[in-house]
């Protein structure tokens, strides 16, 4: 017998992934990376014959030689076809004989080398005997494992048996089984057929006890089925029935249809047992009754909840500054409290959100800065509005025992978020109301306390549900209504009321371009000069936001839309000197006092929910019987201030220069302007003991000081709020000093630059100090009283006595 001489080709290289190939099989696969792709068309182009190993590492995408094993197949390209919709092929080879790769060729398209044939070793005729023996081992070891395993089609079995040489035999076996890749590589490298044969024994013996091993476990599974697994089949059948029957109605397979939805929710295990109990109760209820409309509409509502869903925050806190300083003009501690906010989620994604409740008056961008807060993190922003609340259930829910029951707001705000961490705003939490039906209020103290709202349950679903990953943000304008307890769960905000110059940049960057936009116009078509906007600001809004001056702006464009309707051509200017043709006359006019010394008067600062304002006060002291009159619509608090300021001047009439006796003899009238107006507060106290010594000891009040302040018997000056506000109303009225109390001297620093930079700010402790600065010394000759010394005196307010409001002092 001659010598047969191994086989020397250069072949291009296919590295196969996961999968060996043995001489004399045939192989279909799919293959989708271009560099197999380019070796497959060029083995087509040649011989039709091509090198296939398995590589090393089945994740790398672009293997090289020295990533592939040293042994592969010789294999022939049988047919080659591209799958449609894909760049990849479908190609079935066969293979030929075992090769090694010997060198490697240079191609930069596909992998390419040169292979050398391994011949086996031939077997003796001494070891005939032997080779039947172990192919007979090899077929009962097969037919073991063939009747323990499911997957191996019965022709495979009929094949093996038909095998009578151990080369082949053991190579159909090894290709044909699923054995693990370095177990088959192993095998094909060995060129000893009885050797073959003796590891692929081992091989099977292992193989059929792991899976002996897994029969006996899965029959054990089989046997521990429960009650519900056993009930699960039989839903099942009986969902099968009623699809054979056509009844797609029917409450089985309804309830069957929910129990299916309800599988794939993200929720606790306890939850769900929940709602399974009414799936049954579903299947036992006829489908036209009440009952199964009211369960229907329950888990309708329960599967549309966003169970375990969120959304992924953005905490790029450039971007987050962008984003509101884009939007909100000011606020920046407001801007700052967030930003400092969103840090901290940086480094600890899962705290515990803060609740955060935005206090100040209307129109100061409350609830505008929320939404650009949700757009900042990324999050689902929805509103909660709980102006005009009073029914406990609007926060709870109904019970679903009720015809027309439905979750509270909470529920269904995140049921229309579809997120189960929103940015929830409750809107106007301070116009919560109570009766008879509960208290609102109080049901929202579990919602906004992060130790208990992790399993808020709902009077409706009934099912706990975690809002501890919700942003909530409330707003109120006033908190004296809300309770302390929820008070205390939030972190209160201040917003202040815009100054002028806040306005002014609020208006020309934000409102007017909006509103230009609104109206159809555009710069081009209409310009609104900077007088403008300042004379509107001053003479046709009184406001602490800028609601009225958006509505104001807009009525401006609405005029110029009308005059280009009816055929304007050219740009329309607008200033000051003809704002009053598009607006009418001037609503407020400007705070003008007295610029003289003045006699008995005192300025005051007050408080209002528009912002501050100049509040005069006045005192007479008249020949009488010791009577004290107090007019202007003063609220107890405020008479009760005029009540101390008397009794401190009495205690101290001789250090004042003050006749000891006037409180026998003199009658007093405190009274002050603009008498139909509301006005209370504690904090016009040093204005009122101002005013009425300069009425008694014959002082006169320096015209440019103002003062703020509430007094006691002693003579002390207590702090006031609202200090913000009422700075900004002296500077508006020109006014040069300002008298505050020692102890709001750290709320200097809420007060703008401009304003600072005007206004000299006095603090005082005593009554003494606020005397020495706002008295002048007395003159030898006696200042008349009387209504003529006073008639060139400018009125002292404008104001329109309809939606002024309350004065707060």
């Amino acid at each position: 017998m001659e010598k047969q001489e191994p086989i020397t080709a250069a072949l291009p290289v296919l590295a196969m992934r996961g999968v060996v190939i043995f001489p004399q099989m045939t192989l279909h696969f799919d293959v989708g990376r271009k560099k197999s792709i380019a070796a497959l068309k060029a083995a087509l182009n040649t011989k039709r014959e091509i090198f296939l190993v398995a590589q090393k590492d089945l994740s790398d995408e672009e293997p090289k030689i020295s990533n592939l094993y040293s042994v592969g197949v010789v294999s022939e390209v049988r047919h080659l076809m591209k799958l449609p919709n894909s760049e990849n092929v479908r190609v079935a080879v066969e293979g030929k004989y075992r090769a090694v790769l010997s060198e490697v060729l240079e191609n930069s398209r596909y992998l390419c080398g040169v292979t050398q044939e391994r011949l086996e070793r031939p077997i003796k005729s001494s070891e005939k005997d032997y080779e039947e023996a172990l192919v007979r081992g090899i077929k009962e070891l097969f037919e073991d494992y063939a009747r323990v395993s499911f997957r191996l089609p019965s022709d495979m079995t009929i094949s093996a048996m038909s095998e009578k040489r151990a080369s082949e035999l053991t190579d159909y076996i090894a290709g044909n089984i699923p054995l693990p890749l370095e177990n088959k590589q192993a095998l094909l490298k060995e060129l000893n057929p009885l050797k073959r044969g003796e590891m692929l024994c081992t091989m099977l013996t292992r193989e059929t006890e792991l899976m002996e091993l897994e029969s006996d476990i899965h029959a054990r599974v089989q046997e521990s089925v429960d009650k519900n697994q056993r009930e699960y089949y039989l839903r099942e059948q009986l969902k099968v029935i009623s699809l054979e029957l056509n009844e797609d109605d029917s409450p089985v397979y309804e309830a069957e249809k929910y129990r299916g939805k309800i599988a794939l929710l993200n929720m606790p295990k306890t939850s769900k047992d929940i709602l399974y109990a009414e799936c049954d109760r579903l299947m036992k209820t006829s489908r036209g009754t009440p009952e199964a409309s009211v369960i229907r509409t329950y888990l309708d509502r329960c599967l549309a909840l966003p169970w375990g869903k969120l959304t992924r925050d953005k905490l790029d806190l450039a971007r987050a500054r962008h984003i509101l300083d884009k939007d909100h003009y000011g606020l920046c501690e407001v801007k700052e409290r967030i930003i400092e906010m969103l840090g901290v989620r940086h480094f600890v994604p899962d705290i515990k959100s803060q609740i955060i409740c935005l206090l100040g008056p209307p129109g100061v961008g409350k609830t505008s800065i929320a939404r650009s807060l949700a757009q900042a993190m990324g999050r689902k922003y929805v509103r909660v509005s709980l102006g005009g609340v009073c029914d406990e259930a609007e926060i709870r829910g109904h019970r679903k025992t009720y015809i027309g029951s439905m979750p509270g707001r909470i529920i269904t705000a995140l049921e229309k978020a579809k997120s189960a961490n929103p940015l929830l705003l409750l809107d106007e939490i301070d116009k919560l109301g109570r009766d008879y039906k509960g208290d609102p209020a109080s049901a929202l103290l579990e919602v906004l306390d992060g130790e208990q709202n992790f399993a808020f349950c709902d009077h409706y679903i009934e099912i706990p549900f975690d809002l501890s990953r919700v942003l909530f943000i409330t707003t109120a304008n006033d908190l004296s209504d809300v309770p302390q307890p929820l008070i205390d769960r939030m972190e209160i905000i201040e917003l202040f009321s815009y100054t002028a110059g806040e306005k002014f940049n609020i208006a020309k960057k934000h409102l007017l371009p909006k509103q230009l936009k609104l109206h159809g116009l555009n710069k081009r078509m209409l310009a609104l000069s900077d007088d403008a906007l300042t004379a509107i600001i001053d003479g046709y809004t009184k406001e602490a936001g800028v609601r009225t001056l958006e509505r104001t702006l807009a009525a401006v464009c609405r005029k110029a839309a009308a005059k280009f309707a009816e055929g304007n051509e050219g740009k329309i200017k607008i200033n000051a000197e003809n704002i009053s043709s598009y607006l009418g006359a001037v609503k407020y006019k400007k705070d003008v006092f007295d610029t003289l010394p003045m006699l008995g008067a005192a300025n005051g600062l007050a408080w209002t929910k528009f912002g501050g304002e100049m509040l005069q006060v006045e005192a007479a002291v008249l020949e009488g019987t010791g009577k004290v009159e107090l007019t202007g619509s003063l609220g107890d608090v405020m008479k009760e201030s005029a009540k101390a300021a008397i009794s401190y001047i009495r205690g101290n009439s001789t250090a004042l220069g003050i006749d000891g006796d006037f409180y026998k003899n003199k009658d007093i009238h405190i009274h002050a302007p603009e008498g139909a107006v509301p006005k209370d507060g504690p904090s016009a106290g040093v204005t009122m003991a101002t005013a009425l010594v300069s009425a008694l000891s014959g002082r006169t009040v320096k015209p440019d000081v103002a003062m703020t302040g509430e007094i006691t018997l002693r003579g002390t000056v207590l702090p006031i709020g609202g200090l913000r506000e009422k700075a900004t109303a002296a500077y508006k009225a020109g006014i040069k000093t300002v008298i505050i109390p020692k102890e709001n001297e750290s709320d200097l620093e809420k007060i703008d630059l401009t304003i600072k930079s005007s206004i000299r700010f006095l603090t005082v402790q005593t009554l003494q100090e606020v005397f020495n600065t706002s008295l002048n010394e007395k003159k030898s000759e006696p200042v008349d009283t009387n209504e003529d010394s006073n008639k060139d005196a400018p009125e002292v307010s404008q104001l329109k006595n309809e939606g002024v409001g309350k004065y707060v002092v």
